[in-house]
C-alpha cells in the first residue's frame, strides 16, 4: 500500500485522537481499495487515481450486495483520506468531488423493552464469583450511562468521582463529557473497586477488569451481553450499542429533553439522536391506538 496511508494512519491516530477501533476501521477500508486497484489495475501513485477508479471499486462492492450504509462508510474514509492529501499538499485536488453516495433507509435503533431490562438487573441471578460481578456491573453501567463499548473498557478508576456521583468519559475524538450516575450505581461501582482491592485485582487502571486483574477486551463485552440478554429478550441483534439503543429510547419515551439525551450519548449533532423520537413516537402511537375510543 502507498506510504501515503501510513502517514494518514499516524495522523488520525496521534493528531486527531481516534479510537483504536476508528482507526482500524479507516485502515481496512483503505487497504481493500488500494488492494482492489493493485488487481485491476496494477499499481497506481495516488496523484493518478481519479473518480473513475473509485466508482469501478463502489460498483463492485455493490455487486457483493453490501449495504448502501456500509458503502457510505467506505466513501467516507476515502473522502478523509483524500481530504489530507490536498491539505497536506500530496495532491491538488480530489477525486471524491464527483463521487455521489448511496442513499439508504435510516433504520429505527434496537432496543430492549423497559420490563426486560428490569427483570435482568433486578430478577436474574448473576454467579457469586469475579465474573458474575463484573459482568452484572458491566450491564448495568452500559444500561445506566449509555456510554459506547470503546468508552467502557477503558474507563478508568479515576473517572469516577463518588462525591459528584458523575463518571467522566472520554468519547470518539477525545471529547470529554460527564455522566451523572444514580446514587444505587454509584455504590456498586464503589464495591467493586473495594472487592478489587480486597482480591489484589487493582493492579490496572481501568474499572472493570477480569479475574487475573486485567482490563477487559471488546470480545469479553461482547460476549457477556449477547449471554445476558439471551435470557430477557428475543430481539435479533444482542450487543452493547443495544443497550446504548435502550439508554436513549428509555430516556425519550419517559419525555427527557432531546438536546440532554445528545449531550448524554456524546453525540456531535441532533441528527443522530433525532433517530430515537422515532421510537418514541411510536410509544406514543402505541399508547393512542390502546388508549383512545377512536385510536
Amino acid at each position: 500500500m502507498p506510504s501515503e496511508i501510513q502517514a494518514f494512519t499516524d495522523y488520525i491516530k496521534f493528531e486527531k485522537r481516534y479510537s483504536a477501533h476508528t482507526v482500524r476501521a479507516y485502515q481496512d477500508d483503505l487497504g481493500q481499495f488500494f488492494a482492489y486497484l493493485e488487481a485491476e489495475f496494477g499499481t497506481l501513485p495516488v496523484r493518478e487515481i481519479s473518480a473513475s477508479f473509485i466508482r469501478s471499486w463502489l460498483a463492485s462492492l455493490k455487486e457483493k450486495d453490501m449495504l448502501s450504509k456500509s458503502i457510505n462508510r467506505k466513501i467516507s474514509s476515502l473522502k478523509s483520506f483524500f481530504k489530507w492529501l490536498v491539505r497536506t499538499g500530496r495532491l491538488d485536488k480530489s477525486p471524491m468531488t464527483t463521487v455521489i453516495s448511496p442513499k439508504s433507509g435510516k433504520r429505527l435503533p434496537v432496543y430492549v423493552e423497559e420490563q426486560d431490562m428490569d427483570t435482568l438487573i433486578n430478577r436474574v441471578e448473576f454467579p457469586d464469583d469475579w465474573q458474575g460481578m463484573t459482568e452484572k456491573l458491566l450491564i448495568q453501567v452500559f444500561y445506566q450511562t449509555g456510554m459506547r463499548l470503546s468508552e467502557l473498557i477503558h474507563l478508568k478508576n479515576i473517572q469516577v468521582d463518588p462525591g459528584g456521583s458523575t463518571l467522566r468519559v472520554f468519547g470518539k475524538g477525545n471529547k470529554e463529557r460527564i455522566i451523572p450516575v444514580g446514587r444505587e450505581l454509584m455504590e456498586n461501582i464503589r464495591n467493586y473497586q473495594k472487592q478489587k482491592r480486597e482480591t489484589g485485582r487493582n493492579t490496572a487502571e481501568t474499572l472493570l477488569v477480569n479475574a487475573e486483574g486485567k482490563p477487559l477486551y471488546v470480545k469479553y463485552a461482547y460476549l457477556a451481553v449477547r449471554k445476558w440478554l439471551s435470557l430477557v429478550t428475543t430481539i435479533g441483534k444482542k450487543s452493547p450499542h443495544v443497550l446504548r439503543h435502550s439508554f436513549a429510547t428509555h430516556l425519550m419515551n419517559h419525555g427527557a429533553d432531546l438536546n440532554a439525551v445528545k449531550e448524554l450519548l456524546g453525540h456531535s449533532s441532533l441528527a443522530a439522536t433525532q433517530l430515537y423520537t422515532h421510537n418514541s413516537i411510536e410509544k406514543l402511537r402505541e399508547v393512542h391506538k390502546k388508549s383512545h375510543p377512536r385510536g
